[in-house]
């Protein structure tokens, strides 16, 4: 098992022997913006919320991507490079959408977005599903409609919005979501503007909760779990810090996630002092930094 307690310390040599290993894998360190850009970031879904005013279409598994009319970038403001194929024909507008390789995909999706050239073939595998314009102006209504009429290529495709009467309606579209292979489903208010803050303008709704901790320290394990990892010990970006021990099968408990990875986690709820309850280890988000 790894050292419980710190991680491993770098020299100069052994960084220039990873920068060498990036570049023969074709893997190298991406370009950033100067700044993230500015993009809408959702809420959590709870009953009671008037559906009426709702367009509701399906969350996709993938990486997010925003398009500012010339270049591609991922929400943490790194660059990304497909073939120049890819978004040749692109509108000269910006695009808030996902890459995408398809259900229960997301690993191909971040692969191929890391990967400063990545193959065409794994490129073919990959759509931009566009669910906003930016900069379009008017409210979502309006620019749904300015959406829907963009000449684009076919592996740039406007995400699918439905209306949904009820609280019932919702949940049978989420389990018939789910059960297809898809993660959730998205509900942004028709009558609101393009605002990059976390409001109920903009709702996801999954059968459970997930969110992302940073891996602080490797607990050992005692008992059947002797030798290897017992728990992770994880903080959240507000700070704070709880033992994450369950979900975790036998091999990652052999090779667990590295200090100061990135996980993300599901859970129920939140105590009152904001530590999630019934936290179970999902995957490591491997696209943290994008």
């Amino acid at each position: 098992m790894k050292n419980p307690t710190s991680a491993p310390t770098l020299t100069r040599r052994s960084v220039l022997q990873c920068a060498l290993l990036l570049a023969a894998s074709g893997i190298a360190p991406i370009r950033a913006r100067a700044d993230a850009p500015p993009l809408m970031q959702p809420k959590v879904y709870r009953q009671g919320v008037p559906l009426e005013g709702y367009w509701v279409s399906e969350k996709f598994d993938g990486v997010r991507g925003y398009w500012d009319g010339a270049q591609l970038w991922t929400r943490g403001g790194q660059h990304i490079t497909p073939p120049a194929w890819f978004t040749a024909g692109w509108p000269k507008v910006p695009m808030d959408g996902e890459l995408w390789a398809g259900r229960g995909a997301f690993a191909n999706a971040v692969s191929t977005v890391r990967q400063q050239a990545a193959s065409d073939a794994a490129w073919r595998e990959m759509h931009f599903m566009v669910f906003d314009l930016p900069a379009q102006g008017g409210v979502f209504d309006e620019r749904l409609k300015a959406l829907q009429q963009l000449s684009v290529p076919a592996w740039v495709q406007p995400v699918a919005q439905w209306r949904i009467a009820s609280h019932a309606a919702l949940q049978a579209l989420l389990r018939k979501t789910v059960q297809d292979g898809g993660e959730g489903l998205v509900l942004h208010r028709g009558d609101s503007l393009y605002s990059a803050q976390r409001n109920d303008d903009l709702l996801k709704f999954k059968p459970f909760d997930d969110a992302e901790a940073k891996v602080v320290a490797h607990i050992p394990g005692k008992g059947k779990f002797e030798g290897m990892l017992g728990a992770l010990l994880v903080e959240t970006p507000q700070g704070q810090r709880f033992k994450l021990g369950t979900g975790l099968s036998d091999a990652q408990r052999r090779d667990p996630p590295a200090i100061g990875s990135w996980v993300t986690y599901r859970f129920r709820d939140v105590n009152p002092s904001g530590i999630p309850r019934f936290a179970s280890y999902l995957r490591q988000r491997e696209d943290a930094d994008l």
